[in-house]
């Protein structure tokens, strides 16, 4: 599981699948509001002309030596909600990552958002 201290050392580290595949690179760390513990990152894919970030949940993420493993399939992964490179999560999307993931959705503290960016 990633720390919320390790968060920073672990920015533009590989992320791979659990067969060590690579997916992509790390770009950001999305916390639950509930409990400012990690929940998803995004991971930077695609080519170089044709970036975007996809969400993965870090639940039972591992990190180490330059990678964060995740226990998730590539395709899975990669066939996971999207954003654009410069883009910002919908509150109203916020549901279909978690389900195309098969995790419960409930929504933040007070009807809000239950994923902020760190």
């Amino acid at each position: 599981m990633i720390q919320p201290a390790d968060i920073r050392e672990w920015r533009d580290q590989d992320v791979v699948d659990e067969q060590g595949r690579k997916i992509g690179v790390l770009e950001a760390i999305y916390v639950a509001t509930a409990t400012d513990e990690p929940a998803m990152a995004t991971v930077r894919t695609g080519l170089p002309t044709r970036h975007r970030l996809v969400f993965v949940p870090v639940d039972d993420a591992v990190v180490g030596p330059g990678y964060v493993k995740v226990s998730y399939t590539r395709s899975l992964v990669k066939k996971a909600p999207s954003l654009g490179i410069d883009d910002v999560l919908p509150a109203e999307q916020e549901g279909a990552i978690f389900q195309h993931y098969g995790k419960t959705y409930q929504s933040g503290p007070g009807g809000g958002r239950q994923l902020a960016r760190r």
